[in-house]
């Protein structure tokens, strides 16, 4: 779209999805966490009360009032950005966008009854367009997807569970749900990331911009392969030790780490299922309803049957050996955790550090952190 004279259309013509549904790009994990979430006991009475309660209203005035609305005479290039994205997902509303102004670099979708997009200038100024279209396609992935709700909710529930946190077992009840949507948020990341992805077509832009979310406005200074190699070394360095630092590490965030989003999502763009997609062969909204909760659940169980058996984190592979049989499980215990590994020389394992899906687009609370996008 280049009517408003400051957006420079990308030199390329790119796909539209017509009907598409947030099925195609979902992240396995992302679908059955949130069919667990809302399964979880009392979830359901805490969802409708909450719904009641949530500040929403307070929430668009607030924005109305303190930040800039997107529109044709406001910030008209991610205007264009917005209704491009929204073309191309075929999302028929488009939600309402604010930038709000704040040095940190990201990007959210909140809102129960209808979305608002919100972006920081610091993330305004840091993206180039291509990279800015990546990410306004994630945060209409977001929409498509309904997460708003869930992220409203999760926002709602941290700012509650800091001013009960005087009051005894109530922090403790609060933190439970918490910790279960921050769960699902962090895996609905990498869904939208894929979102993002459908949009600007162009994973290299996907690509530059977590690199700069990590590392700022240094391109010169960073190379996509190093950055994806950060990573791998995430993902292998270390024993059960270092797998369990990276779990606790990983618990009070909203977001996955930024290497391991670009890793995820390089891989996704280079499966099949992102060739189909492209190729115009889709799960169609209108089939929506004739989903089945247990093809979910066994869709997820085959993606994380698959990352524990291909998985290099040394949690993962004790876990492969335990449902392998294999023998003197516990010699390998032992050894995994005293960094022996397969070497049996005291160093790192072959077999090292596993990923998080921890959740960088945002960050854990509030406001998401300085360098990831919600």
């Amino acid at each position: 779209m280049t009517g408003t004279g400051f957006e420079k259309a990308p030199a390329r013509d790119r796909k539209r999805f017509p009907g598409i549904s947030s099925r195609a790009y979902e992240h396995p994990a992302d679908r059955s966490a949130l069919v667990a979430l809302r399964k979880l006991t009392g979830f359901d009475t805490v969802f409708k009360a909450l719904s009641g309660l949530l500040p929403e209203r307070s929430l668009r005035l607030l924005f109305l009032s303190d930040s800039v609305r997107v529109g044709e005479t406001q910030f008209p290039h991610l205007h264009a950005m917005l209704l491009d994205a929204c073309y191309i997902l075929d999302l028929e509303k488009v939600p309402q966008m604010y930038v709000q102004q704040d040095p940190k670099p990201n990007a959210m979708c909140i809102g129960l009854d209808e979305p608002i997009i919100v972006v920081t200038t610091g993330l305004v100024e840091l993206l180039d367009e291509e990279e800015m279209r990546a990410v306004v396609g994630h945060e209409v992935g977001h929409a498509l997807s309904g997460h708003a709700v869930y992220r409203t909710i999760l926002l709602f529930l941290t700012t509650l569970a800091l001013k009960v946190a005087w009051i005894p077992l109530g922090n403790v009840a609060i933190m439970g749900l918490v910790t279960a949507l921050r769960e699902w948020f962090r895996k609905s990341e990498l869904s939208a990331d894929r979102a993002g992805l459908l949009v600007g077509q162009d994973v290299h832009a996907s690509m530059r911009g977590l690199m700069k979310l990590a590392g700022g406005n240094h391109l010169h200074e960073m190379n996509v392969d190093a950055f994806l190699a950060q990573a791998e070394e995430y993902e292998r360095s270390g024993d059960l030790r270092d797998s369990v630092l990276k779990i606790l590490n990983v618990l009070p965030r909203t977001h996955p780490f930024t290497t391991v989003r670009a890793a995820e999502l390089k891989k996704w763009s280079q499966t099949r299922d992102h060739q189909r997609i492209m190729d115009g062969h889709y799960p169609r909204r209108e089939d929506d309803k004739d989903t089945s909760v247990t093809d979910s659940f066994r869709q997820s169980a085959a993606h994380y049957a698959d990352t524990v058996r291909t998985s290099k984190d040394p949690l993962m592979k004790l876990v492969g050996d335990i449902a392998g049989g294999t023998a003197d499980l516990g010699g390998k215990l032992r050894d995994r955790f005293s960094g022996m590994g397969a070497t049996g020389t005291g160093g790192s394992s072959s077999a090292g550090g596993g990923e998080d899906k921890g959740t960088g687009t945002g960050t854990g609370t509030g406001k998401d952190g300085a360098t990831e996008q919600g």
